[in-house]
């Protein structure tokens, strides 16, 4: 019986793409002329674990052209060449086409043969560049010989191999492609068929390879099995043949912009699964231990309703408390393994910042503190484009040129800082440059000139900044190709509204600028305030609310005789009624008789005209548009406690909703 390995297809790739992120983070790191040793193994280490399992797996394209890079890094790893500036971009070319690779064979598309070919052919060039191969041509006189050798290889795997994923007719196909090969294979110890295991491996090969491979390189195929084989290895014969001229007829030429975009490319955090700590696991089985218990505990009460007596009341509070106390920690543990450490996202940045360092012209150094710091994995799959879009305008926009810089008394290498941190039930993350800063008068200007604003109306400093996430608005004298078209600032905005977290910017003429992010760790639990309107129950986020207050009638006021706001202190408050909103009779008679919730969201504040006001819970919150349809002012919906489904306000869209009713109340 055959295994069928493409069930373990989703880890390698998973591994896959992991060994590609230390690859790109060990060869930005590399010191050029002075490279660290085991920053330059893990790097071997990784593109070796890519290549083995490719041949395991049968991706004959991805080993054949992971084997050059290989090569190319044990000459590194064992001071044979000395790292330069041009070998890290052809490594990093060839990173940035091994992840096209290997995302072609996952989503089951065709890989653009065209590209690997432009690449690896670059690959090769460098490796018969070193002088240990020139000096060979040399002594051979003969420019165009290459030598090969005739191997002897003898291959016992053990019974077990098949148990554990291995195929040997793999490994078999990755000598074929190093060689040519010639397979005697070795039936002796295939017993009976009554004492045949279907999962035990009874042959073994003998294998005539020539080919102008070293021993190095034919036993790191076996590699991956090497504690699972009994193998040798001998040279029988060493010859020299002239090799061919080949006409290159490959005219394919590659997109220079295709490093920066593929310096976004999906990251291992992104795929459907998830890799989990073990102690999150063993935390997790502790809660179902727990759960056991209880209901083990509550089980005893079980019996007809005639049988239940007083006596049992107080072992059903204490079950019904271990319950409730359980089922929080089992909640917690569970979104406990969710959360993922947002390096996952930082840890495309370093490369994205080196190589529009180099398309600008610029100097800067990138500082990340904070990258362990979790938050859930769907968040961080969605913070992912506004993170890129706003380290590339600090890279265009923000810091200037090095004779700019040095004309202003600054270093001529500028910083951008990335910082990730916990604060309350959010998490805060700031990108911070010590450019030029937002010009406000220029700011100001570029909006007047759009109509954004009127000549008379007041701007504090966070107004002014808030327009450059207008739609189309942009201060940019010159379109490049990084940013300054306009587009990206009010996406960036948006999505992290959708998201439920909103962003600040606070900056000073040539100091710098900061951007500030505040999220929600997790978009599937929620803590609310229930509220009650008539005979509906709706929740409103906690995080939304600012205070909560009984009315009075002396501080209502009316605007344009229609809109009703409400003094509080120094503010004047526009009311929504909800029970107008959603059409549904209220319990009170008038204003005074309910609540008003002040929220806040969009940096506006309303007040939120109630009946009364409930508990406050955590609820687990299901999709209303996936599920039914998109209503304006409701984000979602949950199921309470006693099986009733309550309605989840959405505080922008409320805010919205008031809006248009002030403004239709101006025109009337």
């Amino acid at each position: 019986m055959s295994i069928d390995i493409s069930q373990f297809h989703e880890t390698f790739f998973e591994e896959c793409f992991e060994g590609l992120e230390i690859m790109e983070s060990g060869l930005l790191n590399l010191d050029i002329g002075n490279a660290d040793k085991e920053t330059v193994n893990s790097i071997f280490r990784a593109a070796h674990s890519i290549k083995g399992g490719s041949a395991t797996f049968g991706f004959s394209e991805v080993a054949s052209f992971t084997h050059v890079m290989e090569t190319l890094l044990d000459e590194t790893r064992e001071d044979k060449r000395d790292i330069s500036q041009g070998l890290i971009d052809t490594l990093l070319k060839s990173v940035d086409c091994l992840h096209g690779m290997i995302t072609a064979i996952s989503q089951k598309d065709s890989i653009d043969m065209g590209v690997v070919s432009t690449i690896q052919n670059e690959l090769e060039q460098t490796l018969g560049n070193t002088p240990e191969k020139t000096q060979k041509t040399d002594i051979n006189n003969n420019e165009g010989s290459i030598e090969t050798s005739e191997w002897s290889i003898d291959f016992k795997p053990h019974e077990n191999i098949l148990k554990t994923g291995n195929d040997p007719v793999l490994l078999l196909r990755e000598l074929e492609a190093i060689g040519d090969t010639g397979v005697t294979i070795n039936t002796d110890n295939i017993p009976e068929l009554a004492e045949i295991e279907p999962e035990s491996c009874y042959l073994s090969w003998n294998i005539k390879l020539i080919t102008s491979a070293q021993e190095k390189d034919i036993r790191q195929i076996f590699d991956w099995v090497e504690d699972e084989c009994d193998l040798n290895i001998v040279k029988t014969i060493s010859r020299e043949n002239i090799k061919p001229e080949v006409e290159n007829t490959d005219n394919t030429t590659i997109d220079n912009n295709k490093s920066s975009q593929n310096s976004t490319k999906k990251s291992s955090a992104e795929s459907g699964s998830i890799r989990v700590n073990i102690d999150k696991i063993d935390a997790l089985i502790n809660m179902v231990g727990e759960l056991v218990i209880t209901q083990s505990m509550m089980g005893h009460l079980d019996g007809s309703i005639e049988d239940f007596d007083t006596t049992k009341l107080e072992k059903l509070r204490d079950g019904l408390t271990s319950l409730e106390r359980n089922t929080r920690e089992l909640q917690e543990s569970v979104m406990r393994i969710r959360m993922l450490p947002i390096s996952f996202s930082f840890n495309r940045f370093p490369r994205m910042v080196r190589d529009l360092c180099q398309q600008l012209n610029k100097k800067i150094d990138l500082t990340m503190s904070g990258e362990q710091t979790e938050l859930d994995k769907t968040v961080m799959e969605k913070i992912g484009d506004p993170l890129v879009h706003l380290v590339r305008n600090s890279l265009d926009h923000g810091i200037e040129t090095p004779d700019v810089r040095l004309s202003k008394g600054k270093s001529e290498t500028g910083t951008i800082e990335l910082n990730a941190y916990h604060k309350g039930g959010n998490i805060v993350i700031e990108i911070t440059d010590d450019g030029a800063g937002f010009n406000k008068d220029k700011i100001v200007r570029k909006a007047l000139e759009r109509n954004l604003i009127s000549s008379n109306e007041p701007l504090t400093d966070e107004k002014i900044y808030d327009l450059i996430f207008m739609p189309g608005f942009s201060t940019a004298e010159t379109i490049s190709d990084v940013s300054g078209r306009g587009v990206g600032m009010d996406v960036v905005k948006r999505n992290i509204r959708e998201l439920g977290g909103n962003i600040d910017v606070t900056s000073e003429i040539d100091k710098g600028t900061t951007f500030t992010i505040r999220l929600p760790l997790t978009l599937a639990i929620l803590d609310g305030q229930l509220l009650s309107v008539g005979p509906q129950t709706y929740i409103i986020p906690l995080v939304s609310i600012v205070e909560s207050l009984q009315i009075r009638n002396e501080n209502i006021n009316s605007v344009a005789g229609k809109t009703e706001v409400y003094r509080l202190r120094d503010e004047y408050i526009p009311i929504l009624k909800l029970h107008d909103v959603f059409g549904i009779a209220s319990q009170s008679s008038n204003l005074e008789e309910g609540i008003l919730v002040v929220i806040e969201g969009e940096d506006n504040k309303i007040g939120l005209y109630i009946d009364d006001l409930l508990g406050q819970q955590q609820v687990v919150i299901k999709s209303l548009e996936s599920n039914y349809e998109p209503i304006q002012g409701i984000s979602g919906a949950t199921i309470l406690g006693d099986g009733t489904v309550s309605l989840i306000l959405d505080v922008e869209g409320l805010i919205n909703v008031q809006k248009t009713i002030s403004t239709t109340n101006k025109a009337a």
